[in-house]
């Protein structure tokens, strides 16, 4: 594939790439409000700031952009034609940090999901089903942890406290 714009043209166009507030973090964002979510977004105090966080169920969901997080790598790097060894890195860390991310949410106790933006763009009603089903898996977690049967006491033929009368 030739690149049709001079490299000032090139380099203005990947500057203007938005780090967050992407169309597809948007359109997911809105979709999940529209069905009654609510949630913050690019939280810094979690690892990775999620793009759409919920801090209280501990989930992480993050909207991925294809070519900056390596969507099909293996087969999509051979499309870039300049300055390969710096997109190579880049690309490749990035896939690094997420693993890293992943794995340090996953140790704090939170569910991360990661969606792929034409994941997003074409699926839009799927991944918000995911986020849906992964609330409320969170929500019966924490209702299991705080009504969990106590049963020290199951075996204990104790009515009333011995000793007392009653009328």
């Amino acid at each position: 594939m030739v690149d049709h714009l001079t490299p000032e043209q090139r380099r203005r166009c990947m500057q203007a790439n938005k780090s967050r507030g992407t169309k597809p973090e948007q359109m997911l964002a809105r979709e999940l409000w529209r069905r009654g979510y609510r949630y913050r977004k690019n939280v810094r105090g979690v690892p990775g700031s999620p793009d759409i966080c919920f801090k209280k169920q501990k989930v992480a969901v993050f909207v991925d952009g294809d070519f900056w997080h390596g969507n099909n790598w293996e087969v999509q790097k051979h499309r870039i034609k300049s300055n390969r060894d710096f997109w190579y890195a880049k690309i490749e860390r990035n896939q690094a940090r997420d693993q890293r991310v992943n794995q340090r949410l996953a140790v704090m106790g939170w569910k991360v999901l990661r969606f792929w933006e034409t994941e997003v763009r074409k699926h839009l009603g799927h991944c918000a089903d995911q986020v849906e089903e992964a609330l409320r898996d969170r929500q019966l977690q924490h209702l299991h942890r705080v009504y969990q049967y106590d049963t020290r006491y199951d075996n204990l033929d104790i009515a009333a406290e011995e000793g007392l009368e009653w009328d």
